[in-house]
């Protein structure tokens, strides 16, 4: 069951999900309208190995915007930080980002039960195109979960993404074992 405006902001009250900074006019009615952050990053290397530590470079979007290329991966941040202790959390791009031949997530669209922390978005585009911070960038939505946890994700002892950055977050694939 995904939860509607009117409870999305009674979960808010319950302190089952956090949205932080939250702005009620970004509130639709069954979802959370997220914005770009400051930061983008891209890979250091052109070859990405998947046992391997791939580094970023990390840079701010300016004022003026930036222009994104088609054929490179951008790790891009949500501003905003988010809690969600008893929903799983879904981000999709807007249609509107979208229609301009962007994507911001490819794999990871779901967030575990008990994530905590700004949402790291994939992004790449179908042709040149130039973003700006602050822009509407995807939508949360928040789906309820049945059944008992007993495996919240902000205290597993393999959870990777758990340090609360405003700063994209490179691949951790490198510390699965395969």
């Amino acid at each position: 069951m995904i939860l509607s405006d009117t409870k999305i902001l009674e979960e808010i009250e319950k302190g089952t999900i956090l949205i932080e900074p939250f702005n009620e006019e970004c509130l639709g009615t069954n979802s959370y309208d997220v914005h770009l952050g400051r930061h983008l990053a891209v890979y250091k290397n052109e070859v990405l190995d998947a046992k391997a530590h791939n580094e970023i470079e990390t840079f701010e979007i300016p004022d003026e915007g930036i222009i994104l290329h088609p054929g490179k991966i951008y790790l891009g941040v949500t501003k905003e930080y988010t809690e969600t202790l008893e929903h799983v959390a879904f981000l999709e791009g807007l249609s509107s980002v979208g229609r301009l031949g962007i994507s911001i997530n490819a794999n990871s669209r779901a967030g575990d039960v008990g994530f905590c922390n700004t949402w790291t978005l994939e992004i790449s585009v179908a042709q040149p195109v130039r973003l700006y911070k602050n822009m509407p960038i995807g939508q949360l939505f928040y789906f309820k979960v049945e059944g008992d946890i007993t495996n919240y994700y902000h205290i597993k002892k393999d959870a990777k993404y758990i340090d609360r950055t405003m700063k994209p977050v490179e691949s951790m694939m490198y510390k699965n074992k395969f």
